[in-house]
């Protein structure tokens, strides 16, 4: 019998959720009231969207991030729907582009522009239609450009590419029809090459997109599943739910066998959904119930026990919906690892709340902060659909850095989709170098430089970064804050180098004394 220690070491054991000041808070947001179990609210680095109420119709309210405050009685809205909306989503890949599902059996695409909302937008730029009854929910491809899925009260999950030139499309690329009740969640794992989804029948199934076939089905009687999530690349699912004393359940899967859970973790009696949202780059798992103040953290491993409560965020405020600012849009200068946005519908108010680790120094933390995903697609629609598989880009959140692997992983092919599996894409020389010394072309002089003389400039440039930071690439600082950034990481490389200057020095001491002793053995022989 194995013995865990009720005490584990770990980095976020001390991370706490800090509402922001209510001058940076959206005050008087009419929130829609709709009884949908949903977010309501999508963020990204420029905008919040969140879904309000609208007489005739369905609408939905864009802010810009910075304008904080209260707003205005008349500020215009994004309408077009005949029905309320249910769900709206950003394109993970474009800022500025939004998709909108709604009551009508309808998806709307809109293009948001960049200046302030003047009037009412009813201007869309492309409509799906191909749902016979309202649509639920509805998702992005996490690598693929211009893919988006779509599923509907009709049972049907609906793949549909947009990379057309119609405004109206009427027929989806493929349509899923695996599912015997309306569809509640949807997940997709890293590359986007598995599809999670829960049904009303509470059945986990693993699908894979672009065939329509069920690979993995949980038919486990304990566990009534309402949302899923993919954790990133453990191959693990977690399910929320209630059990089958109706108590709100979190429950953990192996994603090749959904016969029985991993783990199962009861919270408490309450009749709220509880939304799961997963932080790859940390292993950290939140847990968000509708209707409560609340907010459980959790760090995820795949060793047992895989779930290690570590706190919660605790609010007085119940929220109606959640929204979550990409990773690209936080602030590292304040060790903050995530960030939502908070509905409270009794107060016309939403609320930011960071999630921040406690650390002393201002510098960027490396070891808090690996490499995400960032908002370039690493597959066009046409790979995609032809079977083709790639991770996200990676790209580093330390300010003024650039992309860390563009495509520097072949396209893998399904087995299931193509027959047989395709050879990796061969990589020109100066792709290879880019992906192998984050060297990058310049010119077409420099493709005549011999190899020699491009390994040395490698080496060269490779001394030039000390300590992760690059003194020739890193722009000047322009604010107070990055002033001091850069005057904490020199204190740092200085008393780096003091202590390998003060190991020099010792190390030389003891080679001294041991030619001395070798001088006197040899005087006395």
């Amino acid at each position: 019998m194995s013995w865990h220690p009720q005490y584990r070491s770990s980095k976020f054991r001390h991370v706490f959720g800090k509402p922001a000041s209510k001058e940076n808070c959206y005050d008087s947001v009419p929130i829609t009231r709709s009884v949908h179990d949903n977010h309501f609210c999508a963020v990204n680095p420029h905008f919040i969207a969140v879904v309000t109420e609208c007489a005739g119709g369905g609408a939905f309210i864009v802010i810009p991030l910075h304008q904080t405050g209260k707003l205005d009685p008349h500020y215009p809205k994004v309408c077009g729907h005949r029905g309320n909306i249910l769900d709206i989503k950003w394109n993970p890949f474009n800022d500025f582009e939004i998709a909108s599902c709604s009551e009508d059996a309808t998806i709307k695409i809109w293009d948001i522009p960049k200046q302030l909302l003047a009037r009412n937008l009813t201007a869309y730029r492309k409509e799906l239609v191909g749902h016979a009854r309202r649509v639920g929910l509805v998702e992005w491809h996490p690598t693929a450009a211009n893919i988006l899925f779509s599923s509907g009260y009709d049972y049907k999950v609906m793949i549909w590419n947009l990379d057309t030139k119609e405004s109206v499309i009427v027929s989806p690329m493929r349509t899923i029809t695996c599912h015997q009740d309306v569809i509640l969640s949807m997940s997709f794992n890293t590359n986007g090459s598995l599809l999670a989804t829960t049904c009303k029948d509470r059945k986990i199934r693993v699908l894979d997109p672009r065939l329509g076939t069920v690979l993995q089905e949980a038919s486990y009687k304990g566990h009534r599943a309402s949302k899923v999530l993919f954790l990133g690349n453990l191959r693990k699912l977690l399910s929320t739910g209630t059990s089958r004393w109706n108590n709100r359940q979190m429950a953990l899967w192996d994603q090749d066998d959904l016969s029985v859970p991993l783990t199962e973790e009861d919270l408490d009696g309450s009749s709220g959904v509880l939304f799961p949202f997963y932080d790859s780059d940390t292993n950290m798992l939140y847990v968000v119930g509708k209707g409560d103040g609340n907010i459980r953290y959790y760090e995820v491993s795949t060793d047992k026990p895989h779930l290690s409560y570590l706190t919660e965020f605790r609010s007085y405020n119940p929220q109606k919906g959640i929204g979550v600012m990409p990773k690209r849009g936080l602030d590292v200068s304040s060790c903050e690892i995530f960030r939502f946005y908070k509905l409270i519908t009794t107060k016309s108010l939403i609320e930011p709340i960071s999630m921040i680790v406690p650390r002393r120094s201002e510098s960027y933390q490396e070891d808090i902060y690996p490499p995400t995903a960032g908002a370039q697609p690493s597959l066009t629609a046409q790979e995609w659909l032809s079977g083709m598989n790639r991770e996200p880009i990676l790209v580093s959140l330390r300010p003024g850095s650039q992309l860390l692997s563009p495509r520097t992983l072949p396209p893998e092919r399904l087995l299931s989709s193509a027959g047989a599996p395709a050879s990796p894409l061969p990589l020109d020389p100066t792709a290879k170098l880019a992906a192998e010394g984050s060297w990058r072309p310049c010119s077409l002089l420099e493709e005549k430089v011999p190899r020699w003389a491009v390994e040395h400039r490698l080496e060269e440039k490779k001394s030039w970064i000390t300590n992760g930071f690059d003194v020739f690439e890193c722009p000047p600082p322009k604010t107070e804050n990055e002033l001091l950034q850069m005057f904490y990481r020199q204190q740092e490389e200085i008393r780096r180098l003091r202590e390998l200057l003060t190991q020099r020095e010792v190390e030389a001491k003891q080679l001294e004394l041991e030619i001395k002793n070798l001088q006197m053995d040899s005087g006395k022989f």
